[in-house]
């Protein structure tokens, strides 16, 4: 057998009336907070889902992020090109071409799937609100107002200084690295190159008249050294005799 319910205490006529009016009186001691919207703009949040940015120079045309959409408000459009090859004796090689690239925000629920589902980073949040139509068709912006809206997107928040560095940033630091020291290398090349042909092109300095000296002759007697005398010059009337 169920027990019985205790008795509940018995209502005071007024109480909620009373409630009420405490309320409207804690209210109206306080200072109103009421933003005077056009002409007060909102602070919003950092990461506030206004509209979705495009950046179509990171769009490879995958359709990953219109498979994923719940709502199915993505139109994508594309074709492919052939693109020559970069070396010569290399082959042909087709890329996807962006034509299109649309949401229809009359549709859109603000998820963030396909900004979360998108493998280059081509979609970001952006925290614009302001583009309400008085048309619904209205509502399907292209990749034109899509990339006006990237230029709203705010920056990224700061790494955490103790966090590792990222693995693009470190490539390309390697890179620009490797590319500095060879560069160091081939002006070392190149001074090294100049200065031996400004020594090879510089003539040799002519040689000095030498002056003559006297020789010395031994007495083959005593064996000691004695100078020798210097030869008679020749007299002109002796030749022409």
């Amino acid at each position: 057998m169920a027990e019985p319910l205790p008795p509940s205490r018995p209502r005071i006529p007024g109480s909620g009336l009373a409630k009420g009016l405490a309320v409207t009186l804690r209210t109206m001691t306080k200072k109103t907070v009421t933003a005077q919207y056009p002409d007060a703009q909102p602070e919003l949040p950092p990461r506030s889902r206004g509209v979705i940015g495009l950046f179509e120079e990171n769009c490879t045309v995958c359709m990953l992020c219109a498979r994923e959409c719940p709502d199915w408000c993505i139109y994508i459009d594309s074709h492919k090109e052939t693109v020559p090859p970069a070396a010569p004796g290399g082959r042909e090689r087709s890329r996807n071409v962006l034509d299109r690239f649309a949401i229809d925000f009359s549709l859109c629920m603000y998820c963030g799937i396909c900004i979360e589902v998108c493998p280059f980073d081509a979609l970001f949040w952006s925290p614009e609100f302001e583009y309400a139509e008085t048309d619904i068709h209205e509502l399907t912006h292209e990749r034109d107002k899509l990339r006006e809206w990237m230029w709203t997107v705010p920056a990224p928040p700061a790494l955490d200084p103790g966090a590792e560095e990222p693995k693009e940033l470190a490539a390309a630091r390697k890179t620009a690295d490797k590319l500095a020291a060879e560069a160091a290398t081939a002006a070392e090349a190149a001074e090294l190159a100049a200065q031996t042909a400004d020594q090879a092109v510089q003539p040799e300095p002519p040689a000095r008249d030498t002056p003559t000296t006297t020789g010395t002759t031994t007495d083959p007697t005593t064996g000691t050294p004695e100078p020798s005398k210097p030869s008679k010059p020749s007299d002109p009337q002796d030749g022409a005799s």
